[in-house]
Parts: C-alpha cells; sequence; structure tokens
C-alpha cells in the first residue's frame, strides 16, 4: 500500500493528512490568511508522528482546484518544492472530487454526487460524480463555473459543499422543484480525501513529475492589474 503525503488548500481550510500502512492521519488550520505559514509546520508534525522522513512517501498529493487561487498556488507550490526535493511524483486531486468523497464518507449511500463550492461573485463551481465499486469516482458532469441557478440538479443525487449553504435560496425544492436525496453543507474537501483519492490516483499511474504539477483554475482572473484599471477606466471616460 502506497505512502501519501496530502495537502488541501482551496478553501478556507487548510489541512494535510498522511496515509500510511492503512492509517490516515491528519492536521488542519482554520483561516484563509494562514496556509502558507501553517501547512509545512503540519506536515512536518505528520511525518514525525509517523516516524517517518519525507523521502520514505511515494507520492504527494495536493487538492489542484478549483478554489481560492491563492490557496491553489500555495497548495501546488508547495508539494512542488518537496517533491523536487526528495524526487518524488505528485499526485494532482480536483476539489470538487474530494468534496464528492467527503460526502461519501459521509453517508455511504451517496453513490451519485453533485458536488457544488461557493465560487464567490455570485458563482459557484460545481461537477457531478458517481462512485466506482473499485474506489474513486466516475465524472458525469465535468468541473464546471456558473451561477448557481445555472447547476444542472436534474434527478435526485446527493449533493455537498458549501455552495449549498451560500445560494440556499437557489438549491431549496421552491426554486424550480429542486430535490436533492440529501444535501451536507459541511461537506468539504480535506486533506484525508485527497489522500485516498490520491493514492486510488497513484496506483493507476496517475502521478506526474513536480514539474507538471499546475493549479486547475476555472476563472481566469478575479481582479484586474493596475493597467488594466487604467485602460478600462480610459475607455468609459472616451465612450
Amino acid at each position: 500500500m502506497s505512502t501519501i503525503l496530502a495537502i488541501e488548500t482551496s478553501t478556507e481550510l487548510a489541512s494535510a493528512a498522511l496515509l500510511h500502512q492503512g492509517k490516515l492521519l491528519s492536521r488542519q488550520s482554520a483561516g484563509a490568511q494562514t496556509h502558507s505559514d501553517a501547512i509545512l509546520p503540519m506536515i512536518q508534525q505528520l511525518l514525525a508522528e509517523a516516524g517517518l522522513a519525507l523521502a520514505q512517501c511515494d507520492a504527494l498529493a495536493f487538492g489542484v482546484g478549483p478554489g481560492s487561487f491563492t490557496g491553489v498556488r500555495t497548495a501546488c507550490g508547495v508539494v512542488q518544492g518537496l517533491a523536487f526535493g526528495v524526487d518524488r511524483p505528485v499526485v494532482p486531486v480536483v476539489t470538487l472530487e474530494a468534496a464528492a468523497q467527503a460526502c461519501r464518507v459521509h453517508d455511504v449511500q451517496a453513490a451519485e454526487v453533485l458536488a457544488i463550492l461557493d465560487a464567490r461573485m455570485g458563482e459557484v463551481y460545481w461537477a457531478r460524480y458517481r462512485a466506482r465499486s473499485g474506489g474513486g469516482w466516475d465524472v458525469l458532469t465535468e468541473p464546471a463555473l456558473s451561477a448557481a441557478a445555472d447547476v444542472n440538479t436534474q434527478g435526485r443525487p446527493y449533493a455537498c459543499g458549501n455552495g449549498l449553504s451560500a445560494y440556499a435560496e437557489h438549491f431549496s425544492p421552491d426554486f424550480c422543484g429542486r430535490q436533492f436525496a440529501a444535501a451536507y453543507a459541511s461537506c468539504m474537501p480535506h486533506a484525508q480525501h485527497v489522500a485516498t483519492l490520491g493514492q486510488h490516483h497513484f496506483d493507476q499511474g496517475r502521478g506526474v513529475p513536480a514539474q507538471e504539477a499546475q493549479p486547475f483554475y476555472l476563472r481566469n482572473k478575479v481582479a484586474l492589474t493596475t493597467a488594466e484599471r487604467e485602460l478600462r477606466d480610459a475607455a468609459k471616460g472616451a465612450a
């Protein structure tokens, strides 16, 4: 069984986990402003608790996104640096899939899951998955970014993620008759689920060299640069 070190920093909660000999250890720290400071100490604590050196890990998994721009860049940068140092592959795990895994852990009946994460700016990240009997997930609907009202909720899937609470009015039966088998807004991506999926992906040969690890963005840009704002304002003035 592979030893997987995993981190997840795409939301307000930073977490790290170590999957070793079937045992899952984890740490977490709340507060988006502390992710870059908190993640390395958590990793050191996990390795010390397990009595392992980083080089004894088979691969490093991380939440690749979508999510916070700063958060997914932090995760990518940390695993790249660590993986380069010990010559280990990295395993990207989509955060929506990790949320679906959290839902499955919470409710074993959740075989088809609609994961919905708050993307801010009036939008959500979402994707739909079906659990495989041997572990992992089949993608039924690829990850997307849209207004909450545009999420496809056909059928009665299980639903999870903080998008459910952030835009509760759009995910109630009163809104176009939307209904779920069950809805768990608190089921969110965590390094524990990234580690579990990371092991599954790694065993399937889906690890990549550290230099190939890239964040997964669905929204290309959140803020304009100073120059772009000046051009925008100048265009408005000329209109």
